[in-house]
């Protein structure tokens, strides 16, 4: 599986946007997808993951304002980003996975990232 993650740009807070991650490969649908991010000085942490049954997790920090959603005829996977803050900031990760779980080393592979940053 090849994931190309786009979608990023400076926002303010409070402010919306929305990541997608495309893939390639005949076996998107067995795969769940998992969005991580990683802030300057900062280990690389879970953000949200969709299974391949569509069932979604998200970490606590951004519970009610982010949203994950996969489209398996398209391949792709959005996170629609709403009320962003500054701690928002990172650069987001898309990978993929037949395990899944919150871990990255459950993650084989791998999208390029795509810088957040949020403004105060």
């Amino acid at each position: 599986v090849q994931l190309q993650a786009s979608g990023g740009g400076l926002v303010q807070a409070g402010g919306s946007l929305r990541l997608s991650c495309a893939a390639s490969g005949r076996t998107f649908s067995s795969h769940a997808i998992a969005w991580f991010r990683q802030a300057p000085g900062k280990e690389r942490e879970f953000v949200s993951r969709i299974t391949r049954m569509q069932n979604t997790y998200y970490r606590d920090s951004v519970k009610g304002r982010f949203a994950i959603s996969r489209n398996n005829l398209r391949k792709t996977v959005d996170l629609q980003m709403n009320s962003l803050k500054p701690e928002d900031t990172a650069v987001y990760y898309c990978a993929a996975s037949v395990a899944g779980g919150n871990m990255t080393g459950n993650y084989p592979y791998w999208g390029q990232g795509t810088q957040v940053t949020v403004s105060s």
